[in-house]
This record gives structure tokens, C-alpha cells and sequence, in this order.
């Protein structure tokens, strides 16, 4: 029988429209060295996915040959250069995304659920840590764990503080943050990469501070407030990878070739990026739904609707008016199957879930899939498997927060995997359409 709790669940899930406009997220973990590991920005300091008009592919219209002039426009969308810049930016973005997720259920009171997030924090730590290493050397690894360590904690400590409403517990942490970690990271960046110690201060300062505004909202329970600094301090990442990463290319060059500050090497790293934001906003949404918190699922929705809405907007640019509206039609489309889902799940009604299930691999797959090759020229069963995959991945992570006791250490390492997934994804899509319309680039 349906409880009062899980009829408003649904009613709120199917009035919100819980996906609203995000890209789909896909699946599998990518394998390889830590530097070539992945990531995305919006260029430096935020490019946006897509320049200005556009002809060809999405949506039957048109679509310009490419030259050879045009064929090395991506020569260096692949370079070692442009790889190392995607991996930070994920790196980095997937670190803020894993401390907010473990924040807010701290301050939730959902001991399983911040453990297993702190466990991905720190293997994403690790992650980080074996990229210092890749790019320099064991010595410059175990100094980075150990400064990188202590902020974690001096969070964790923040993070107590609040929950205790122990200011003076609360001012040590800030204390230690602004005047131990960000002079030591500071000074442990500038020896590495020679980037100035000002601007290195600047960059960390503001990390701090909007890290804190995270856990300051999320304690008062002001979900808008929360999820719109979640924002803030995501993109502010890519404001610090991208020039750590130009800062190390050019100090390793022997180990790091190519140019990854070309408009192509920030359209794919913006991709990236928006995908990954996608996933994570998603799994942010569908575990605020499946645990009553209706407002907190109301700011999360908000928050994925402008994801989708920047992704929009980067086809239309692209390409042109007639894209955007048929991949906002159809992302629509799938928006709802995945809420269906969600309430099924939700509900405990089979029939339901079956269906979205249907919908999702009967009807968006191929359609989206259809979509992309016409865009792009991706072949068409490639780009079907890539976005089954992607559904498949997402269900297992709505799957594991809504069983009956969930099991957060499974739950949190299907989020990550779903998420890395999304460059399997954003990767061959940014090089197919540099590809498709060279003139943007």
C-alpha cells in the first residue's frame, strides 16, 4: 500500500518534472594514467559550449564540408596538453561535488551516506595525488596528500562546528583553512608550476569561502541558496585548473605536448564539464526525492533545469534554432521517462518502472541517438550504446538510493562511475562536432 510519504513523493516528483533540460549522463569508469584521466572546463575562467550561429548536421539543415584547411583545426583537441586540462577540471569538480554531497548529509544526520561520499573524497584525493605525481614526482605527491589531507579535515571540522553550533570550534576550523592550508597550497603551487603566489592565494581563498557557504546553506536547510553556491564553487574550479594545468604543460613540456588552450581544447572541456555537472545535479535530485526532502529536490531540479538549458543553448549556437528545439524535444521526452522511474521506485509499482524503463531504451535511445549521428556523424549503434549505457547507469544509482536499506558505499561508487561515464560520452561528441563545424573553432 502506498504511505502518505511516498503519495506526496510522487506527486511531487511528477508535478516538478525532476529532469528537466540536463544532458544525459553515461556509464562506464575510463581507464588510464592519472594526468589523461579526464575532465572539463568552460575554457579559462568559463568558455561556453558553443560560439555563435552555426550551419550543418542537427536538425537536417545544411552542413558544410570540411577542407583541408579546416583538418587540423582539432589536431590538438587530443594532445597530452589538452587531456591533462579536461582531467583537472573533472578532478577538481568532482572533488567540490563529493564534499557537498558528504556535507549535506552530515548536517542530514545521514551517517551512511556522508561516509560513503568522505570515501570518494578521498579516493578522488588520491586521484589528485597520483596526478601530482605523473606530472612531477613521488615527493611532490606525498607533500600534496598531506596539505590536501589536512583541508579535508579542517572541513570536516567546519562542518562539526555547524552542526553543533560550536563557533569556537567553527572559527578554529576557518582559521586553520585561511591561515595554514591556503599559504601551504599556495606556496606548494607556485614552487611547482611558477604561477604567481597572489593569484594562487586569490583562487584558494575563494575555494575556501565558497566551500563554506555550501555547508553555511545546507545547515540552514536554504536549498536554493545551497544549490546556487554549489554552482558558484564548481565553476570556480575550472578557474583553478585551467591555469594550473597551462602552468604545468608549459613547466613539463617533455611529458605534456600540445596546445590546450585552443577554443576546440575549451569547447571539449566545457562539454565535459556540463556533463558531468549533469550527472551529479541529477543523482543530487533523485536522492533528495527518494528521501522526502521535497524542498531540497525542488532547488536540485532547478539547478539541473539550468544545466540543460546551458547544454541547449551550446546546440543552438552550434547549429542552429531548428537543433535546439527537436534535442530540447526529445531530452523533454526522457526527462519525464526518468521521473516515471523515480516514482516507480518510489511507489514500489512495477508496471510503472517497467514502462519508464520502455521508454527510455525503446523510444530516447534511438531517437537521441538518431539526433547526434545526424549532428555529428558519429555512428549511429556507437552513440546508441554510449546513451543505453547511460540510462542503464543512472537507473542502478536511483535503484541502490531507493532500496529499502540502502547500501550508501554502493550507491556513492555508482554515482562515480555513472558520472566518469559522461566523458565517454563528451569526448568523441566535442571531436565530432570540431569536426562538423571547424568554423566555430
Amino acid at each position: 500500500m502506498m504511505t502518505r510519504t511516498t503519495r506526496c513523493l510522487a506527486a511531487s516528483l511528477l508535478s516538478f518534472g525532476l529532469f528537466a533540460m540536463g544532458l544525459p549522463a553515461c556509464g562506464d569508469d575510463v581507464e588510464g594514467d592519472a594526468p589523461d584521466a579526464g575532465e572539463d572546463t568552460g575554457g579559462r575562467g568559463g568558455s561556453s559550449a558553443g560560439g555563435k550561429g552555426g550551419s550543418g548536421g542537427a536538425g537536417g539543415k545544411g552542413g558544410s564540408a570540411s577542407t583541408d584547411e579546416d583538418a587540423g583545426v582539432g589536431a590538438e583537441l587530443d594532445s597530452k596538453a589538452a587531456d591533462l586540462r579536461v582531467a583537472l577540471n573533472l578532478l577538481l569538480g568532482e572533488h567540490l561535488i563529493f564534499a557537498a554531497k558528504a556535507t549535506g548529509a552530515a548536517l542530514g544526520g545521514r551517517t551512511s551516506e556522508y561516509e560513503a561520499y568522505g570515501e570518494l573524497l578521498n579516493k578522488n584525493g588520491t586521484d589528485l595525488g597520483a596526478a601530482v605525481r605523473a606530472a612531477f614526482n613521488a615527493e611532490a605527491e606525498t607533500e600534496f596528500n598531506r596539505i590536501w589531507s589536512a583541508h579535508n579535515g579542517y572541513f570536516v571540522d567546519y562542518t562539526t562546528g555547524v552542526a553543533s553550533d560550536d563557533a569556537a570550534k567553527k572559527d578554529k576550523a576557518v582559521k586553520d583553512l585561511t591561515e595554514t592550508y591556503v599559504p601551504e597550497f599556495r606556496d606548494f603551487l607556485n614552487g611547482a608550476t611558477g604561477l604567481p603566489k597572489d593569484t594562487l592565494e586569490e583562487l584558494i581563498t575563494e575555494h575556501v569561502l565558497q566551500t563554506k557557504a555550501i555547508v553555511d546553506a545546507q545547515a540552514e536547510e536554504k536549498w536554493e541558496d545551497a544549490y546556487k553556491a554549489i554552482k558558484t564553487a564548481y565553476d570556480h574550479m575550472a578557474m583553478l585548473a585551467d591555469p594550473l594545468a597551462a602552468a604545468i604543460a608549459e613547466k613539463q613540456a617533455s611529458k605534456f605536448p600540445g596546445d590546450g588552450e585552443t577554443k576546440a581544447v575549451d569547447f571539449r572541456v566545457a562539454l565535459n564539464r556540463l556533463l558531468q555537472e549533469h550527472l551529479y545535479v541529477a543523482t543530487f535530485a533523485t536522492a533528495a526525492g527518494l528521501g522526502g526532502r521535497s524542498d531540497e529536490l525542488s532547488a536540485a531540479g532547478d539547478a539541473l533545469n539550468a544545466n540543460g538549458t546551458a547544454i541547449g543553448n551550446a546546440i543552438g549556437d552550434l547549429y542552429n534554432q531548428e537543433a535546439e528545439t527537436e534535442f530540447n524535444r526529445i531530452w523533454s521526452a526522457h526527462n519525464g521517462y526518468f521521473v516515471d522511474y523515480t516514482t516507480g521506485v518510489a511507489t514500489d509499482d512495477s508496471a510503472k518502472k517497467d514502462k519508464a524503463v520502455k521508454d527510455l531504451t525503446e523510444t530516447y535511445v534511438p531517437e537521441f541517438a538518431d539526433f547526434l549521428n545526424d549532428a555529428t556523424g558519429l555512428p549511429e549503434n556507437t552513440l546508441s550504446d554510449l546513451i543505453e549505457e547511460h540510462v542503464v547507469q543512472t537507473k542502478a544509482v536511483v535503484d541502490a538510493q531507493g532500496a529499502d536499506s540502502p547500501d550508501w558505499g554502493d550507491v556513492a561508487e555508482a554515482d562515480r562511475k555513472a558520472a566518469q561515464h559522461m566523458q565517454m560520452l563528451g569526448d568523441p561528441l566535442a571531436t565530432a562536432i570540431v569536426g562538423k563545424v571547424p568554423g566555430k573553432f
